[in-house]
């Protein structure tokens, strides 16, 4: 079966589009991915989706959630055609949608507890109309409401892409937000410990484009972080964040490492008088020391880090991962036969396609859900949908 995964995420730069096949065998679940294809959003839709997240209105959301719909088909159709196939050779898409609000901890209102919350934009009805293609989306809000915390999702995707009978695994996503999943050696989706483990690219993209008003939106390679010194006060600081020794599961985002957090550097960088470069190469050395916290909560030894995410093309952090891992290797998805930015909408074509085969999607002993979930909505492409559904599941 043929299935596309849709992805933006937190840093809010763009939609990448995976083209999977899924096909079921004795061993379980076979993925193979066909094509990819990332579609940039322009600067200034970034700007307005991150504005959202913060203090949106709901004129605006509610014009976002429809315009993304637009991109987010878009992208599917874009990475259809780079696989020279067509729609019709598609059974499904997977539509994480754009993270707009992550509220798992929830707030307290009155008659009815505590309420947590969790929204993805870009709405799936346009998706399906415009693509003619079954689409599956809102994924988090069920696990949330089985008593999860709506995240990480893309932990049992990496037991089944990564796991290994006689090695323990580390699996290391630098998105916007890092997380990391730790597969023991042979270990089952039960097994797992998988959580965010604190800011990555969101934030260094965030200092890049506050320091230079806007006219640069990153730091490429790491160049400047590279050409930095850490500076151990303001490090300490940052590693004596509370998000950093809460026990899992957790989940965070930008409410936590926003425009406040942003704020806050800027005004230890001018306190201090720190170079730019050296506020780069001090936030790099926190994403890494973040993801090496890891390890007061995994029981096993780790025989090898795998690592993806778009921040994998940031050589500083890689350099500070390899260092604070060492003797482990550090490796990337690439050298496991895996695209490093294509990984998370791969896990949201799988996604999808547990729902439509009534697989539950959610890792339990991950989010906090109380039990497995069949995980988001299904936006059926039009009359005769499940019967064409059913047809691509016997294609081989």
């Amino acid at each position: 079966m043929k299935v596309v995964g849709l992805m933006s995420g937190t840093s809010g730069d763009g939609v990448d589009a995976a083209l999977v096949d899924i096909s079921r065998q004795k061993s379980g679940l076979r993925v193979r991915m066909v094509a990819f294809h990332p579609l940039p959003y322009p600067r200034s839709l970034q700007q307005r989706i991150l504005s959202a997240s913060v203090s949106g209105t709901v004129s605006e959301i509610c014009h976002l959630n429809a315009l993304l719909g637009e991109w987010f088909a878009n992208a599917a159709l874009s990475v259809i055609r780079t696989a020279k196939l067509h729609p019709e050779d598609i059974a499904l898409i997977g539509s994480h949608g754009q993270t707009v609000h992550h509220l798992p901890h929830g707030i307290k209102d009155a008659g009815v507890g505590v309420i947590r919350s969790t929204l993805q934009i870009a709405e799936p009805a346009v998706i399906a109309e415009r693509t003619g293609i079954t689409t599956v989306a809102n994924f988090r809000p069920r696990d949330i409401a089985a008593g999860g915390q709506g995240a990480p999702l893309t932990p049992g995707v990496h037991a089944l892409l990564f796991r290994h009978p006689s090695r323990a695994r580390l699996i290391v996503n630098l998105g916007g937000i890092s997380n990391v999943t730790y597969l023991p050696r042979g270990s089952g989706i039960g097994e797992l410990v998988a959580f965010d483990t604190g800011p990555a690219n969101m934030l260094l993209d965030g200092l890049m484009s506050r320091t230079t008003n806007g006219r640069v939106s990153m730091d490429r390679e790491g160049r400047l972080a590279a050409r930095g010194r850490v500076d151990g006060r303001l490090l300490a600081k940052l590693l004596a964040h509370p998000y950093l020794s809460q026990v899992p599961p957790k989940s965070t985002g930008r409410e936590a490492f926003g425009v406040k957090m942003l704020d806050d550097l800027i005004t230890m960088q001018q306190t201090q008088r720190l170079a730019i470069e050296d506020l780069l190469a001090t936030c790099t050395r926190w994403t890494a020391e973040a993801v090496g916290t890891a390890r007061r909560w995994i029981k096993g030894g780790i025989d090898e880090v795998i690592v993806g995410g778009g921040g994998v093309r940031n050589r500083a952090i890689m350099s500070h991962l390899t260092d604070v891992f060492t003797p482990v290797p550090v490796n990337t998805f690439e050298l496991h036969g895996w695209d490093s930015k294509a990984l998370e909408s791969v896990a949201f074509a799988v996604l999808a396609y547990q729902t439509a085969t009534e697989q539950c999607g959610n890792v339990p002993t991950v989010t906090g859900a109380a039990h497995p979930a069949l995980l988001g909505c299904i936006v059926p492409s039009g009359p005769g949908w499940l019967a064409r559904l059913r047809s691509h599941r016997g294609r081989r």
